[in-house]
This record gives C-alpha cells, structure tokens and sequence, in this order.
C-alpha cells in the first residue's frame, strides 16, 4: 500500500485517475485566548467525472473530529480522514529554507576561518616565545669562549631576544583584537540560525483527508476546498503601553496583542483575527440546587457531624479501591473557564507570519487617547509616600480588554507593570502611575485602650486615636485624595462612634463602608493634618472578634 502512495506522488499522471493530490495552505485564522480556529484552502482542477482529492500535508496533530469540508465549484460527498497512513510529501525544500540554510553556512564558514586565524596568530607568539627561551639557553657551557667572544654572543643574544619578545606580544596583541572581533560573527551565526528555525521545515509526520468531489453535470471544473477545525495550542492575550503625559492632561494608550502557536507548522501569510471568545469555556449557565438548612442543638450537632466524618471515611475507602482499579481518563475532568458573557473581535489588517513554537509575536492594534484628572492618592495606614493616579472615562467608544501586561509610563519614563481589569466604554478607571516620592505621610497612633488590658474576655470597649500627616516637599501644587478608614458594625450591640477633625469629603468611598475620604489642594512645602479616633463598646461577655 505504501509502495502504491508512492507512486501516486512520483508519477506525473495519477496511477488511479480518480485520485487527485492536491497541496492545501493555513489561509485563515482566528485566535482566541485558548485555542484558534484554522482554516486551509486548497485549489483543484478537476477533470470531468467523480474524483477524490486527498490532503496529505495536515499537521499529525490536527482534531479530525472536529474536521468540517466545504467545496466550491464542485459537489461535495464523503470525506475520510486518518493518520496511520500518510502520502510522501517528497524531500524537496522550499526556497526561503534553502536560502536560510545557504546564509547559516555562510556566516558559520566566516566564523571558523576568524577562528583558524586566530589559532595561526597565537601559534606564531608561541614560536616567537620558544625562540627567545631557546635564545636564553644559547651559550651555557660555552666556558672556552674567549672574553670577546662571549660579549658578542651576548649582544647577539640580547638582539635576538628583544626580536623574538617583540614578535610575541605582537602577535597576541593581534590574536586578543582577533578575538574580540568574533563577537559580530558568533551573533549573526545565531541570527542566522534562528531565522532557520523559525521557518520550521516540514518534514514531521500528517494527517491526510479524502474529499469525494464531482463536478457540475459530471463535466470538468476548477474551483476550491476549504478545511476548517479548531486547535488548542494557540492563544492571544492583550498588552498595553500606558502613556501618561502630565503636562498635557492626556493618557495614550498604546495597544497590542502577543499571538503564538504551537501547532507543528508555520502559518505563512495567513488572513488574522483575534477574538475574546472562548469557546472551550463554559457555555451554559450553571446549574442551581435547592438548599435545605438544619438547625439542632450544639451537641447533637457536633456528633452528627463526627459520624458523618466516620460514614464518609467508612465510605470511601471502597470508592477508592474503584477508583484504583479504574481505567485512566475514566473520572469526568471538569475545567474551571473564565466566562464574562463578552466577546470582541479584531481583524488584522495584513497578512501574518506566525512560526510554530517561536517566541511571541506583538502584533499593533491602534492608540487609544483621553483626557485625564490627575491627583496625588495617599493611604498612610500603610504607605509613606503618594502616588499619582490619572482618572478618566473611556471615552472611545471602544473596550479596553482586561491585561495582566500594562506597561505605564510617566512623561517618557517607564514607572513600572501592572494589571488592568475590564474597561468597557464609557466606564469609569483609575490607573496609578508610581509614587511621588516628595509627598510624605505619616500615621501616628496618640492612644490607643482596650478596657481591662490582660482580661480579654472582660473587655467591652475599645478605642484609638490617631494623627494623620500628609507634608509636600516638591516644588508644586498638588490635588491629594487622602484615604483613611473606621471599623462598622452590622450588629445592634456593638456600638461605634468616630470623629475626624477636618470632616471627611466623603464617608463609605465607592461603596466600601467605614472608608473616609479627604481632598484638599496641598500648596509647596505645605503640611495638611487630620485628627481621626473612634471607639467601639459592646455588652460584658461578649468577645469583639
């Protein structure tokens, strides 16, 4: 049967006329966070009658369950798939790949001939050193020379010597400048290599599809099948620049997509969208129980549930046995997916270039600009310095996707990488943009009492009070946002009164009960303080947790 294939490919006319090999190409693709769907497009021209067109050239570790054939300008009928069996691609590489390899064995060929000179170079500083040593041997033992004689050979010596030396650091000098010239050559060797790799030869194993075609009216035709299915190892997550230009006002945001692959083989020129969908997540709503809830009293509950403890552990032992004892893949496995009921779409452009398995692509999918209002954000419960926080609506009319890959920049200056949630359009976001290092806080404890001190099941009351500073020493104004909190209480025992000298601007910030706000203009060299107590009393016998 194999022998049959190969003929199939190496003969100009098909030995079975109905068979006809066709090459197919990745034309189409759309990524999603987890996973793409492929799309491979291949022309025919087929002759008069009912043929089949066989596709060897999928990857091994294409999803033939999820297979889905569509025809133009023929009739479709049966489709088959396998991969036991796969037609010979032939050994024939394509032009880029011959060209890459050709340019890698040019810069390798360049690379050792540096290398061989090298080697001749420090050869000739050894020579030039064997010749000064066997130089300071020469005359030992020579003691029937004559007075002149002797002074003489030690000029000649002495020569000689200086000559040899001369020649020797010389030649290491140039052999060290040598060296350190390789360092160009063994990067563009790497470059070049890399540049092999990434176009990815094809020569691993496929998987083949059979697609029964017949032209209109049994008469020749030409046309094009189209082979769609989904693949897992593929995936796009979004990324973002966040520029912040203070003096303007305006936040620029600078958006990208990081795209890769890992499917076996390279899509070249390949028509690209990218998708928030996900359509291996969870797709139906969950499913809701009725809840029953018991009461008893604490004993009986205590031992219900202490033989409940022993009934599941009694249980469970033959339960693991079977499950032991069971196949592989035989316990349901269910995936945990992320699901926000949105989904938007990006159509890229121009045609991609994505290698399979290399680093991630950036791919740019246009600036985003809006105007801000800055101010100076201090929480001095746990921070000793401000930090600058640029507010704003989105305006654009468009989403900004959440990212765990924002880089936030300050005038040109990159301050550091965060994460961003969801940012739909027309809602509301505050993205800091690092410390200002001349806004000090300070968070002084004055007092602090916690009824009878050492009994603390006897405590009923509790109180603290605390001085708040926020000093600027930068050279200008700015708008702060002070935050403190207070406890609360959901119980009509556990009392709580506070104080704060000034008033807060608000109280229960953003919803967040107990959470104080202050703003205020803080001018150059300027000290604002606050002055916040509270105090919290419940009845004997309770414990405040």
């Amino acid at each position: 049967m194999r022998a049959f294939a190969l003929c199939l490919i190496l003969t100009p006319l098909p030995v079975w006329a109905d068979d006809l090999l066709i090459p197919s190409r990745v034309s189409a693709v759309t990524l999603f966070p987890d996973g793409a769907a492929v799309t491979r497009s291949a022309a025919f021209d087929l002759p008069a009658g009912t043929h089949r067109l066989i596709l060897a050239d999928l990857p091994a570790t294409t999803p033939l369950g999820s297979v889905r054939v569509a025809v133009e300008g023929a009739s479709l009928g049966s489709v088959s798939a396998r991969r036991d069996f796969v037609l010979p691609r032939g050994t024939g590489k394509s032009p880029q790949i011959e060209a890459a390899e050709a340019e890698v064995e040019r810069r390798r060929q360049a690379l050792e001939a540096a290398e061989a000179e090298i080697a001749r170079t420090r050869a000739e500083a050894q020579g030039a050193e064997a010749r000064a040593a066997f130089l300071g041997r020469l005359g030992q033992g020579e003691a029937a020379m004559t007075v002149e004689d002797l002074r003489v050979l030690a000029r000649m010596i002495g020569t000689e010597t200086e000559g040899a030396l001369a020649d020797a650091i010389a030649a290491r000098g140039r052999a060290d400048a040598a060296e350190r010239g390789l360092t160009p050559l063994r990067e563009a060797l790497a470059e070049a290599e890399q540049a092999l790799a990434a176009l990815v030869p094809e020569d691993a194993a496929r998987a083949m599809l059979a697609i029964t075609v017949t032209g209109p009216e049994g008469a020749p035709a030409e046309g094009e099948v189209t082979v769609s299915y989904t693949v897992e190892a593929a995936r796009w997550r979004p990324v973002y620049d966040l520029r912040l230009d203070r003096a303007a006002r305006r936040l620029t945001v600078e958006r990208g997509a990081l795209v890769a692959q890992e499917t076996g083989e390279t899509w070249s020129q390949v028509a690209l969208s990218l998708s928030t969908a996900r359509p291996g997540g969870q797709t139906a709503p969950s499913d809701l129980w009725p809840l029953l809830r018991r009461i008893s009293d604490p004993v009986a509950a205590f031992e219900a549930s202490d033989l409940a403890v022993r009934s599941r552990a009694v249980l469970a032992a033959p339960q693991m046995a079977e499950m032991d004892a069971a196949p592989a893949g035989a316990a349901p496995v269910i995936a945990v997916a992320e699901f926000d009921g949105l989904a938007v779409s990006y159509d890229y452009p121009a045609a991609v270039d994505i290698a399979t398995g290399a680093d991630n692509l950036r791919l740019s999918l246009g600036d985003l600009g809006m105007p801000v209002e800055l101010a100076a954000e201090a929480v001095p419960e746990f921070d000793d310095s401000a930090y600058l926080v640029a507010s704003f609506v989105n305006e654009t009319g468009e989403i900004l996707l959440p990212s765990s890959e924002a880089m936030a920049y300050l005038d040109g200056r990159f301050v550091g990488q965060q994460a961003i949630g969801l940012i739909p359009a027309g809602g509301k976001a505050d993205l800091p943009f690092g410390p200002i290092d001349g806004l000090r806080l300070t968070r002084t404890v004055l007092d602090r009492n916690e009824g009878d001190r050492g009994v603390l099941k006897r405590s009923n009351e509790q109180s603290e009070a605390v001085r708040i500073e926020v000093e600027n020493l930068t050279a200008e104004s700015w708008p702060v946002r002070l935050l403190d909190r207070v406890p609360y209480s959901e119980q009509e025992d556990l009392k709580i009164v506070w104080q704060a000298d000034p008033s807060p601007s608000g109280t229960d910030v953003e919803g967040r009960r107990g959470l104080l706000e202050w703003r205020f203009d803080l001018a150059p060299g300027a000290t604002r303080e606050v002055a916040l107590s509270h105090r919290l009393t419940w009845p004997e016998g309770k414990v405040l947790d």
